[in-house]
């Protein structure tokens, strides 16, 4: 399974970006982010069906996940973009579709995208 993202770039803060990635069948999706020197963390996941997305607390009311199953695509719509939301961002898939849990763990996600910079300039 290769998962593509794409659409990160450097954007001055309060702007916006939207991420995208090709998405893996009917697994559940997740972003995360990684600043240098950190953890990588959780950002937002969703479901096949769309329903009762998750998103962290530190990004909450600001980016959106969503996807589009007929063009099998997950987004990232990032609004209100912040320095400290600089980092790579990466897209991520569980094992299977038969697993319909969201979950924060990064353990839990089984596939992986390359990444994609964000960069956001003050």
């Amino acid at each position: 399974v290769q998962l593509q993202a794409s659409g990160g770039g450097l954007v001055q803060a309060g702007g916006s970006l939207r991420l995208s990635c090709a998405a893996s069948g009917r697994a559940v999706m997740g972003w995360f982010r990684q600043a240098p020197g950190k953890e990588r963390e959780f950002v937002a996941a969703i479901s096949w069906s769309g329903g009762s997305p998750r998103h962290a607390d530190s990004v909450r009311g600001r980016f959106t996940i969503s996807r589009d199953n007929a063009k099998n695509t997950v987004y990232l719509q990032m609004n209100d973009l912040k320095l400290e939301d600089t980092a790579v961002y990466y897209c991520a898939a569980r094992g299977s579709s038969v697993i319909t849990v969201i979950t924060t763990d990064k353990r839990q996600y089984k596939y992986w995208g390359q990444g994609t910079q964000v960069t956001v300039s003050s």
